[in-house]
């Protein structure tokens, strides 16, 4: 993979050892969010986000405990990113490579299936794109002529 992504509140996981995926939830910090335009859904997920840190705090049934209901709790990630350090909780930015551990299953038994992130189209981008690859897209359009209506784009 040589792009690899910042991950998110919402972010997709999974155990070697259950059988469902649960969702990230970051509570270690409420300030810093990333890929949220109205900055009030994504808060960035660091390698302080241990503990009970998913929303259901499950992963479906656990091979390791024959099959019997997940008891998932994160005591630490590898793989995170060094260049980021947050102020609020000194922790490092996660990456979608990025694993967990639980003392039930193994080391780095938790993965990361989806990084949470998701494109918002904004003014600006519509602005700053190439009118020929927009007019090859959007044949039956008026490229370059908009129409603001309560921040929405119309061609």
């Amino acid at each position: 993979m040589s792009e690899r992504h910042l991950v998110c509140q919402g972010a997709i996981c999974r155990c070697n050892f259950g059988t469902t995926p649960d969702k990230l939830k970051v509570l270690t910090q409420s300030k810093r969010y990333i890929n949220d335009k109205g900055g009030g859904q994504k808060l960035m997920a660091t390698n302080k986000d241990i503990s009970k840190t998913f929303e259901k705090n499950m992963f479906g049934n656990c091979s390791k405990l024959n099959n019997n209901p997940c008891q998932v709790t994160v005591t630490q990630w590898s793989g995170f990113y060094e260049k980021i350090t947050l102020e609020e909780n000194s922790g490092k930015a996660l990456l979608e490579s990025s694993k967990a551990t639980c003392p039930i299953g193994s080391t780095d038994c938790i993965t990361i299936i989806n990084h949470g992130q998701t494109a918002e189209v904004s003014q600006q981008n519509v602005k700053n794109a190439d009118k020929e690859v927009l007019m090859e897209l959007f044949p039956f359009t008026t490229v370059g002529k908009y129409i603001r209506k309560t921040d929405q784009l119309e061609f």
